[in-house]
């Protein structure tokens, strides 16, 4: 479990959001999880503190091999951030104001952008074993649509937005 989540720690620019779909398929490639429960999982680890690969993974590692599993888990996902963060400030500490560094910072960006999306869709759509046209599809657009105006539109703070979303799924499934 330590190595498979420091594979997917290794890969995790971006930020826990843009790891999701790597974490489903080596999760369900072992049998740790079924797509339900991934989901699950990863909805509770979405609202906890703290960065939700992190909680994903301590709560996958829970789930598969107790408190065991949740230690080899979370230190697998967060050891190479640190080992990339620690040799960066050492060795290129002098760099990021050179402006070729600087560029390609900025060319990164929209890759990022576009795994999360991807990530975002496939979680929240492209899982799903039936059609893709259901009630449920556009309940779940409902509510995105309402979160993203209730944050944009009316500056609400990003705490009511995630209850009145939660109590919309609750009202709704």
């Amino acid at each position: 479990m330590f190595i498979i989540f420091m594979k997917i720690g290794v890969v995790s620019f971006g930020g826990g959001y843009s790891v999701i779909s790597f974490m489903e398929r080596e999760t369900s490639a072992h049998g740790w999880l079924e797509t339900s429960q991934f989901q699950d999982l990863v909805s509770v680890a979405g609202t906890a503190p703290g960065p939700i690969a992190t909680n994903a993974a301590t709560l996958i590692g829970y789930h598969a091999f107790g408190l065991s599993g949740a230690i080899a888990a979370t230190a697998g996902i967060v050891l190479p951030s640190l080992l990339i963060i620690v040799i960066m400030v050492a060795v290129c500490y002098r760099l990021f104001d050179n402006k070729i560094v600087k560029s390609s910072l900025y060319g990164l960006r929209p890759v990022i952008t576009g795994v999360i999306v991807y990530s975002a869709l496939h979680f929240g759509f492209m899982s799903h074993k039936t059609s893709l046209l259901t009630w449920q599809t556009a309940a779940t657009l409902i509510i995105c649509a309402g979160a993203l105006l209730g944050t944009v539109r009316y500056k609400l703070h990003p705490v009511m937005v995630v209850l009145s979303s939660g109590v919309a799924g609750i009202i709704l499934f």
